[in-house]
């Protein structure tokens, strides 16, 4: 029985790789713009418009694109609809871990529940052993990133480890993180302490902003101000939203605590982009509360100059992301 299941999952496994290296989509210049500005969208929590943006690319075959519809859908719908799970599928079966592991924890399909899937729908167990396996192969070749999602369906923290050894920067950013929380054992606190430092700096200069916002408040903490104003000016260039707020909202103020030079005007410009996220993480509630004491103290002229540099730093900037976690 178990040869004939190892068969069953070699096979899929096998068929997912034919998938996988021979069907890849080759987008049109009009439906790479509309993935891009569909996972624009959706890194804004704004799913409801990204869905239709994202379903252009989905229906041409892009897996990524269709990978990122099934989300959008299922975190608008609030949960797992038929749609976002023909696109799951559709996405998995050209080898997209990402939504492997999707499916591999969809327990609460219908059809799952009552045995009775059609034939040739694969069950989230399934899917759970065929994202072990794929992961597995990406691993073997130095992926850091399938290090990452090995550890992701395994919980072997093996591969986290290896993924921020390998120098996956979302990796170092999360065990930092789980070593600050009180994972793994340390000798002393101070060796806790001097590990989480290393990671966040290493996710730093890999270029994940929110390790940057880590490993600029790890140096706050040492008296480095420089330091601390170095890497939230980087987060911020990344277009994500947490930092420029900060920063924003630190360059507002005649006297910062953390020894940013007074400019209004680039304050004023930077929250007021953030006013463009309107579909959700409550950002201009933020904005609102604090421009106001930012612009009481400039004349309409500097305001208006403020919007140019507004629009001058969208223009020149990456797109504003509250980098959701791809999981």
């Amino acid at each position: 029985m178990k040869s004939k299941k190892l068969k069953s999952a070699l096979s899929f496994l096998l068929c997912i790789v034919f998938f996988s290296t021979n069907v890849q989509a080759e987008l049109s210049q009009d439906q790479l713009t509309a993935k891009n500005k569909g996972i624009e969208l959706y890194n804004q929590f704004k799913a409801i418009s990204a869905t239709p943006q994202l379903k252009i690319a989905a229906d041409a075959g892009d897996h990524e694109a269709q990978y990122y519809l099934g989300e959008a859908i299922r975190k608008n719908k609030k949960y797992m609809t038929p749609e976002a799970l023909s696109a799951y599928e559709a996405s998995a079966l050209q080898g997209n871990i990402y939504s492997m592991i999707r499916l591999a924890g969809e327990k609460n399909d219908l059809c799952v529940a009552m045995g009775n899937c059609p034939k040739g729908r694969k069950e989230p167990g399934e899917w759970g052993r065929v994202a072990i396996d794929t992961a597995g192969v990406e691993a073997a070749k130095g992926s850091a990133e399938a290090m990452y999602l090995m550890f992701i369906v395994t919980g072997d923290d093996k591969w986290l480890e290896k993924s921020a050894e390998k120098g996956y920067a979302f990796a170092q950013y999360f065990l930092g993180v789980s070593y600050r929380e009180g994972r793994g054992f340390f000798l002393l606190p101070s060796s806790r302490a001097e590990v989480v430092e290393r990671l966040m700096k290493s996710s730093a200069e890999g270029g994940y902003p929110q390790g940057m916002l880590e490993y600029g408040a790890i140096l706050a903490e040492k008296k480095d101000l420089q330091g601390f104003r170095f890497w939230n000016e980087k987060a911020a260039e990344t277009g994500y939203a947490t930092a420029i707020f900060g920063y924003g909202s630190n360059i507002g103020k005649e006297s910062s605590e953390f020894g940013y030079t007074y400019d209004p005007i680039k304050s004023y410009a930077l929250l007021h982009l953030l006013l463009e996220l309107d579909g959700g993480g409550g950002m201009p509630d933020y904005v609102n509360y604090v421009l106001p004491n930012i612009s009481d103290k400039m004349s309409p002229e500097q305001i208006e100059k403020a919007k140019k540099v507004s629009k001058e730093w969208k223009d020149s900037h990456p797109p504003l992301s509250f980098f959701p976690d791809k999981l």
